[in-house]
């Protein structure tokens, strides 16, 4: 299926590794010209580097910036001052008991995980109504709907990030402007990888690994997998075609079966 992408441009935060860079990857592979960012300059471009390899029709470009930092923000938006796609991907998760979470980590988290992606939503938002065209996506999971207590702080936030989306939903009504959450459940990234491979003795195999830690710490996942980048890339990619239109301020999950309820 042509998704209609060709040449179209497209910042994914986060994009050097794991879900950002699967998301980069099938946003090229649909003819996106992909905006590459992250806070490391060698690993963006190593990423450029490798998408005009594997996708040379395209032109992906380098945004290293620490989007967390407003004059970064700013640089960057004078860098790129139009995209058509904005993905916001990028965020910091950590196992943390609630009593441990004090006020700096609350407020590093809100940073972070929201107000970077607020700050380049409010700047891209009013030039895609303009151009009547654009998506804005951003990244969440199912702990923004069924927290697991094991991470309160980022709970948190992902919840937020669904009620930022459907705020804006509301500012693009009759356009062709789009703003949704893509809710992804436990996704094998590469420090997920090799936290599982850790955990087990070296004569089993990883998929062996993934079977017994699922079975023995995820039992609700319906597939007993980890859901792979790719996959959560492929939606991504089809949530930004002209054809998703009608997906307005919609969380869109693929947890793999992990939130029981219906909504």
């Amino acid at each position: 299926m042509d998704m209609g992408l060709r040449n179209k441009t497209a910042l994914v935060t986060g994009s050097t590794k794991g879900i950002g860079k699967a998301i980069a990857i099938e946003l090229a592979r649909e003819g996106a010209n992909v905006l590459v960012n992250g806070r490391n300059n060698e690993e963006v471009e190593r990423t450029v580097q490798e998408l005009k390899a594997e996708f040379p029709a395209t032109s992906p470009q380098h945004a290293a910036a620490d989007i967390v930092d407003k004059q970064q923000r700013e640089a960057l938006f004078e860098k790129y001052p139009n995209v058509n796609i904005l993905v916001n991907n990028m965020g910091i998760y950590e196992i943390m008991s609630y009593e441990d979470v004090d006020d700096e980590e609350w407020e590093k988290y809100f940073r972070t995980n929201v107000l970077a992606a607020n700050g380049l939503s409010s700047f891209y938002l009013p030039k895609m109504l303009n151009n009547n065209d654009g998506r804005i996506i951003f990244i969440a999971s199912e702990e923004a709907i069924m927290p697991s207590g094991l991470m309160p702080q980022y709970a948190m936030t992902k919840s937020m990030l669904l009620s930022l989306s459907k705020s804006l939903s509301k500012l693009t009504v009759g356009s062709e402007v789009t703003t949704n959450t893509i809710l992804p459940g436990p996704t094998l990234s590469e420090k997920v990888y090799q936290i599982i491979d850790s955990l087990y003795p070296d004569d089993m195999t990883f998929s062996e690994k993934e079977k017994s830690f699922m079975a023995a710490r995820l039992p609700q996942s319906e597939i007993q997998r980890f859901i792979r980048p790719f996959e959560i890339g492929r939606l991504t990619a089809f949530v930004c075609n002209p054809y998703a239109s009608a997906f307005k301020g919609s969380p869109i999950r693929m947890d793999g079966g992990m939130v029981p309820t219906i909504f």
